[in-house]
């Protein structure tokens, strides 16, 4: 046992200090990321209320009638996920596209749909649903989700820099009010429906993938703590 003990006593003083060191920086990390995810799990997610109370400053609201075809005004009790669609009408803007929504309103198209918001091409959004309603925009996910309709610049669906930028960041904060997983919460239409919604982000799955990532690190910078004065 002895012989064994020394043998242990001269390993011990044989560990590198920077190995050691580097052992700590790692437990600190791993720390610090089972804390966030703790936090972000164990917070109390924002009704559908006081989310529409505590809009960003970029959000135009430009609320639909309540009527049959595009707001039916049925309450939205939960909110499970983020569903990211593409308009489809290459060029459009979101005005033109909340305005397509509002003239569903008389059904003489037999049309039902909307969204909450809709990001245009130069990353305005106009809101045309409150998010205490539900929005007929993702089929069976209509009761527990929130839309999110996207203008492109041409046929590929490819959302343009300042759309995607946007799209991203109001992506991240609806994440942050409702204590969503980006990775898990935040889905296509397609993945609901099979429809080829967001056209070019269903037929670039790296490109969705990117997406999702770039959500998670806008999640991460709206969580971190403002440094101290």
């Amino acid at each position: 046992m002895e012989v064994l003990d020394r043998r242990a006593r001269r390993r011990a003083r044989t560990w590198n200090p920077r190995f050691l060191a580097l052992c700590g920086v790692l437990a600190a990390l791993t720390a610090a990321v089972i804390l966030t995810a703790a936090v972000r799990l164990l917070g109390a997610a924002s009704s559908p209320r006081e989310a529409e109370e505590n809009l960003p400053d970029y959000v135009e609201r430009d609320l639909l009638t309540v009527n049959e075809w595009s707001r039916p005004g049925e309450a939205l009790e939960t909110v499970e996920g983020v569903v990211i669609h593409y308009v489809g009408n290459p060029g459009t803007s979101a005005r033109a596209n909340r305005n397509y929504f509002e003239s569903l309103a008389d059904g003489s198209g037999g049309v039902y749909a909307s969204s909450h918001f809709i990001v245009g091409l130069e990353g305005e959004v106009v809101q045309c649903v409150p998010l205490t309603e539900i929005a007929y925009a993702s089929n069976s996910r209509n009761g527990d989700t929130i839309s999110i309709e996207v203008c492109h610049p041409d046929e590929t669906g490819e959302y343009g820099p300042e759309t995607y930028r946007r799209v991203t960041e109001l992506t991240a904060w609806l994440c942050r009010e409702f204590r969503l997983d980006p990775e898990k919460d935040v889905i296509r239409h397609y993945d609901v429906s099979g429809k080829l919604c967001p056209l070019y982000y269903v037929e670039h799955q790296e490109a969705w993938e990117r997406l999702l990532a770039d959500v998670e690190a806008e999640l991460e910078a709206l969580e971190a703590p403002e440094p101290e004065a």
